[in-house]
């Protein structure tokens, strides 16, 4: 098992690139299949969940040519199977994606209920909801998902609760059913505006992403594009919170600043400075940072993929603070471990009470998912000593080269995989 050993300590300094979107490029691959047509996909992520969904659309029968790390061309033409097998779906949640693909498409999809971050329950019946209303029978047989429609067709829907992948999921499948589709308290996130300019640019008929009503005009076929994905807002915050935690000036570039807005005001709140540019954000952290309440919400509220980062960060300002999850409900998970690097945390329900420390020392932590994983990183780099963060897999779902990105910086840290490894990168750093 892969394990980041890392030496804190240092500062984090300098500029570095963020990828483009995991969470917009795992839905675009996904409506890349929905046309015979040939399509090309640009600033694409190189993570484990990016990877394991290519080879998922490969495994249904379509041409996927990987022509560099961030490019991909796909043809679905010679899709041949609508089934898709549990074992890429049990790695990555995302692939109930191909479920409106593939029923927009073919009038017929079949997906085992997925898996991916155990960071609470993220029902799908919203999703179920919406198909059904377009038309199509959903049965849940044997662990799978199986939506048929005869007659798929443009309807009225109203989400219960605001989803982004229910919203994402219907706005494919309506893509393709004759007729108009309305989606009220529909998700604003920017990879769901990205996703409808993506079909958008293959011929769908999409309008209001962005705004809480979309509407859609179905099209009988959509055609071939080239598409440049956004770039990652939560790998773009993690360095963000990575400064503020360590006391570094880091400019992380390739970013749209407008999609950043929320975390950049918690930043500034805390005491960081916060410089934005045109396709860059510069944050400096010169001083012990503040407390202050944070609370998760849908876009453009804090995001629910930045609530551990912001922990870290306030686990060593001065004073109490609390965040309050509002999305999902076992996201604390993290909190025991931050613990044991001296963190003072107190779980109650949904908050955690953070009472700032001076300091945090290294301690050998698990990462329980994806974000929180990323944000025991965090911690290991601004605490004093070594930290050993097990279960990197987690990380590498949504973090390209991160470990390289965070040495290009100044930080002292190492992918190791066995106690020898373990031993050298001690001796080195004394």
């Amino acid at each position: 098992m892969e394990q980041y050993i890392i030496k804190g300590g240092n500062p984090l300094v300098g500029e570095v690139d963020i990828a483009g979107a995991k969470n917009a490029a795992l839905a675009i691959l996904a409506a890349a299949i929905m046309t015979d047509e040939t399509i090309l996909i640009e600033n694409l992520p190189d993570v484990r969940d990016i990877n394991v969904l290519l080879e998922a659309i490969e495994g249904i029968g379509a041409i996927v040519n990987r022509i560099d790390r961030s490019t991909v061309r796909i043809n679905g033409s010679t899709i041949r199977d609508v089934s898709v097998d549990y074992e890429f779906i049990k790695k990555i949640r995302a692939s109930y994606y191909l479920l409106g693909a593939l029923l927009g498409k073919y009038r017929h999809a079949e997906v085992p209920l997925p898996g991916g971050c155990n960071i609470g329950s993220r029902p799908i019946d919203q999703h179920l909801k919406g198909f059904k209303a377009l038309g199509a029978d959903v049965d849940i047989l044997h662990g799978a998902i199986i939506a048929k429609a005869d007659n798929l067709h443009g309807s009225h829907i109203y989400l219960d609760v605001v989803s982004v992948g229910a919203t994402i999921n219907i706005m494919m499948a309506a893509a393709m059913a004759p007729g108009r589709t309305t989606i009220e308290n529909a998700a604003k996130e920017p990879h769901v505006v990205d996703v409808a300019n993506f079909l958008n640019s293959m011929g769908a008929n999409i309008k209001g992403a962005g705004t809480d009503v979309i509407r859609i005009k179905g099209v009988e076929k959509l055609h071939k594009t080239e598409y440049s994905i956004i770039p990652d807002q939560i790998e773009a915050g993690t360095f963000m919170f990575a400064a503020a935690a360590t006391g570094g000036d880091i400019t992380v570039r390739n970013v749209i600043p407008k999609h950043l807005e929320a975390t950049t005001a918690k930043l500034e709140e805390i005491g960081c400075e916060v410089e934005e540019f045109d396709d860059a954000v510069r944050v400096r952290a010169s001083r012990r940072l503040r407390r202050t309440n944070v609370k998760t919400l849908p876009y453009p509220g804090y995001p629910t993929d930045m609530q551990p980062q912001i922990t870290v960060a306030l686990a060593l300002a001065k004073g109490t603070s609390i965040v309050t999850e509002s999305i999902f409900e076992n996201r604390f998970k993290y909190a025991d471990e931050l613990t044991r690097m001296g963190a003072h945390i107190k779980v109650e329900g949904n908050s955690a009470i953070i009472d700032g420390v001076d300091r945090l020392t290294g301690a050998r932590v698990s990462a329980p998912d994806l974000r929180a994983g990323a944000a025991l990183v965090i911690a290991g780099l601004a605490a004093e000593g070594i930290t050993i963060v097990d279960d990197i897999v987690y990380i590498q779902r949504g973090y390209e080269d991160f470990e390289g990105k965070l040495r290009s910086l100044g930080a002292e840290i190492e992918k190791v995989s066995s106690e020898k490894e373990i031993r050298k990168f001690r001796l080195r750093v004394g």
